[in-house]
């Protein structure tokens, strides 16, 4: 009875451990993920792995494996103490039996850490490679590649199973062995103490066994492996929860993005770029530019694709590195600042869509914006049209994938977006990409309108967007 209630009370302070010590990894992992430097962030599938089976494999290790462990580590001795102050020679028996099983356990423990890491780098990559192909589901369909597909998903879960049964495999040897030895031990102790009572063994008894004491080392015989055999029942726990520590650990380490260190000018600011060059890549940079853009002033990046054009826009919310020279906002250096983001309103040329009504879609960097005040904004982006014809207007709903809106649509609700945020800085990539001549002129004449007290910089393709530029770069 009192065993059964001490187990009761540690388990349930294991799982009360557990909860807390998930709730602590899983507000760093996604506080690492969340701030992480574009350029350095794991992909969706991975990060949904670390942020959540990653996380959730370290519960069976909080829950049984570390409580067996305490458990395996006194349990023994304290029955061997018991066993020893009836017979020296069964106790001796008995831990004989231990040091042969430590060494195995030592050996299966190492063999099955290194299979339970690759074990997680393959259900990682079953996961990343997973996630990327259903967000691509529209365009294997269309290019008919289901077929190739499944296949690659079949031979990444293929071997995400192989890697599973190897783990598993060294387990049941290491169970095996424990039980091997298990037995050894009572069979040993039984044998003495039978053979001590009736008198045939072939040697003096250094110690006096009658039944009482023979029944009692007999009856511990089997508690002395009890711990152990609940912690190599646990040992595959582990072997995946530290396995599953080691590759949070490595996303922990994920560099940051740069903190902004900026102060809010008074008015549109000035920039210039003083022979910046930006990184691109491992081995890859952009630069250097010269460009200085007055206060208030529009600027055009332009060049073919490849050039470095978002590079360069990058690099001033900080998801580029500044590899060589400067950029400066009104004295305001970047190396010291790291990122000028607070300051500015980006529009990308493949805006990012959540689910949500297109009012929070537009109200993304300014969740607490009033109604009437997106309203307006939608307005000023062209916006109109598709809220009067979305039932609901701006509470119309939006999957991720944006479905129903055109590339013209998307880019408006992105534009939006921009300029609802209070920034004096505007950064527009390929705003006008693939709109036909009537929609880039509407487009065109938005941001004319949109640049109204704000620094703009513009990287496109389009000569007609460029002319309303007071500089154009061509890279």
């Amino acid at each position: 009875m009192l065993r059964g209630v001490a187990l009761w009370a540690a388990t349930t302070a294991a799982a009360t451990r557990a909860r807390q010590v998930k709730r602590h990894w899983r507000q760093r992992v996604l506080a690492a993920l969340l701030h992480a430097r574009a350029d350095a962030a794991p992909l969706a599938g991975i990060a949904g792995a670390a942020a959540v089976d990653e996380i959730e494999a370290l519960d069976p290790y909080l829950i049984r494996y570390a409580p067996a462990r305490a458990n395996a580590a006194i349990g023994p001795l304290l029955v061997l103490a018991a066993a020893a102050s009836a017979s020296l020679v069964a106790a001796g028996l008995l831990a004989a039996t231990l040091l042969p099983f430590v060494a195995l356990m030592i050996l299966a423990g190492g063999a099955a850490a290194e299979q339970s890491r690759r074990q997680f780098a393959a259900l990682a990559r079953l996961s990343g490679l997973f996630a990327d192909r259903v967000r691509a589901l529209p365009l294997l369909l269309a290019f008919q590649a289901e077929a190739a597909t499944t296949a690659r998903i079949g031979t990444a879960a293929r071997e995400m199973s192989a890697r599973t049964l190897s783990v598993l495999r060294i387990a049941f040897i290491s169970t095996a062995g424990l039980e091997f030895f298990a037995a050894l031990s009572v069979a040993l102790v039984a044998v003495y103490a039978g053979f001590a009572l009736l008198g045939l063994l072939p040697f003096a008894l250094p110690e006096h066994v009658d039944f009482a004491t023979g029944f009692f080392v007999l009856a511990l015989a089997p508690e002395f492996y009890a711990p152990m055999r609940r912690l190599a029942a646990a040992y595959h726990d582990k072997q995946l929860g530290e396995a599953a520590a080691e590759r949070l650990e490595a996303v922990l380490a994920t560099p940051p993005a740069p903190t902004p260190r900026v102060r809010p000018p008074g008015r549109a600011p000035g920039l210039r770029f003083a022979a910046a060059v930006a990184g691109a890549g491992p081995d890859l940079r952009i630069g250097p530019l010269d460009l200085a853009i007055p206060s208030g002033g529009i600027a055009a990046l332009m060049g073919p694709t490849g050039a470095g054009k978002t590079t360069l826009l990058r690099l001033l919310v900080g998801a580029a590195p500044l590899c060589a020279g400067e950029v400066e906002l009104d004295g305001q250096k970047l190396s010291e600042a790291g990122s000028f983001a607070p300051l500015i309103g980006w529009a990308g040329q493949a805006p990012i869509l959540l689910p949500g009504s297109i009012g929070q879609n537009i109200a993304l960097a300014a969740p607490d914006t009033p109604r009437a005040r997106i309203a307006e904004v939608a307005g000023l982006a062209g916006l109109d049209a598709l809220l009067a014809a979305r039932p609901g207007g701006l509470d119309a709903l939006l999957d991720e994938r944006g479905s129903g809106l055109s590339g013209g649509e998307r880019r408006r609700i992105g534009l939006a977006r921009a300029l609802l945020k209070p920034a004096p800085i505007l950064l527009l990539d390929e705003p006008t990409a693939n709109l036909d001549a009537t929609a880039e002129a509407e487009m065109i004449a938005l941001i004319g309108r949109a640049a109204a007290g704000r620094t703009v910089l513009i990287a496109t393709h389009s000569e007609a967007l460029a002319a309303i530029a007071g500089q154009v770069v061509r890279l």
